[in-house]
């Protein structure tokens, strides 16, 4: 116990006594200063561009990114990724519009519409059972999860391509007389003048942090995705953990997939395409480390603002949408590269007076400490 007080008393002095450092702020908030010049330049370049009105299209248009890059960032935290968000997003898609349209019961010789509360529902729990599999197949059947989640890719969208034939559903409003309507609410309208989509991107991010930040779960997480044997030593539910976390992640998918089609007033399975591959450039150019352990809330909703508003910017002065694609790889390898040197730098080399612990539990608690694993994120 004593040597490790004195080993932390000689490293705090180390990561608090270095002053006002330029560097260092700019590093650590680049992601809301990219957001902050992306403004300012496309403001300059367009006339239309720095509106009230533009901006809350454009933040509508980033709560689909948003929401599942909330999910996303609770895998990544847990050291994990998650390819078949897309997928499920489209899926979700599929089953809101394919129970919007009524459901036939042959032998009855009925056609049921269910009401939209019912459908969402029943979204989410699809969602939920997506992200079961891949957590089952991930912490109890050791798949790796890059392979499980490719595979689930697959299969969702395949299920979704099934379900309508390659076709899409239209008209999703629904009629009055069938008592089906509502489902555009989503979509289309705002509540105090902010579309419906950005406040439960809002919501959900004000959940997570809530998780992350108030609960022992948001200690497991950090704990495991920092050091999963230790945090395992140290009686942290790993295996719960990681299922939890693939749950949540489906269901932000659900959630998302929702909101797109209520927005669209249309579902079809290829919906959400390459979604996944949005949602980790958000996760990572917010500052989340993809080895797990580090990262928040706060910056994955910067990054998800940063690409969509630059997404939207090149689409208001007319860029080429081959060009759009160029832009956002570029952007996504300066954030990785960005976090490999702050990460890099965090890295506290030992001392000439720092000799290795004697202790495994010593050294267990110090990793497994999920308060340090949070700061250092």
């Amino acid at each position: 116990m004593t040597d490790v007080s004195q080993n932390r008393s000689r490293s705090g002095p180390k990561t608090s006594s270095g002053g006002f450092s330029l560097a260092k702020l700019l590093l650590e908030g680049r992601a809301f200063l990219a957001l902050i010049v992306i403004i300012v330049v496309f403001s300059m370049l367009s006339p239309y561009y720095f509106s009230l009105g533009n901006f809350l299209t454009m933040a509508s248009h980033v709560a689909i990114f948003g929401i599942l890059a909330v999910g996303m960032l609770l895998v990544i935290l847990n050291g994990g990724i998650d390819l078949s968000v897309g997928s499920t997003l489209g899926l979700s898609g599929v089953i809101a519009g394919f129970l919007m349209q009524g459901v036939q019961l042959q032998t009855l010789g009925v056609v049921l519409f269910p009401p939209v509360w019912v459908v969402v529902v029943l979204v989410c729990v699809l969602g939920a059972l997506v992200g079961l599999v891949n957590g089952v197949l991930i912490a109890w059947l050791k798949v790796p999860a890059f392979v499980a989640t490719l595979g689930m890719l697959y299969v969702v969208r395949g299920a979704a391509l099934l379900m309508t034939n390659g076709l899409t559903y239209n008209d999703l409003g629904g009629k009055p007389e069938l008592g089906n309507t509502g489902f555009d609410w989503l979509g289309f309208n705002r509540l105090f003048g902010v579309p419906i989509g950005v406040l439960v991107m809002a919501v959900i991010a004000i959940i997570g942090s809530i998780i992350l930040n108030r609960t022992a779960f948001g200690r497991w997480l950090y704990a495991s995705g920092g050091n999963e044997r230790a945090a395992e030593l140290s009686g942290v539910p790993v295996k719960k953990v990681q299922v939890a976390v693939y749950m949540l992640s489906g269901i932000c998918a659900s959630v998302a997939g929702l909101i797109l089609s209520s927005e669209l007033t249309s579902a079809g399975p290829t919906a959400g395409n390459s979604y996944e591959l949005t949602a980790i450039a958000a996760v990572v150019i917010g500052g989340a480390a993809l080895t797990g352990g580090r990262g928040n809330i706060r910056g994955t909703l910067v990054g998800a603002f940063v690409i969509g508003f630059l997404s939207d910017g090149l689409v208001i002065i007319g860029v080429s949408a081959y060009w759009q694609t160029v832009f956002t790889g570029a952007v996504i390898v300066l954030a990785v590269l960005l976090n490999a040197i702050q990460y890099r730098r965090r890295v506290r080399l030992p001392g000439p007076t720092d000799g290795p612990s004697t202790s495994p539990q010593q050294g267990k608690a110090r990793t497994a400490d999920p308060a340090h694993e949070k700061i250092a994120g």
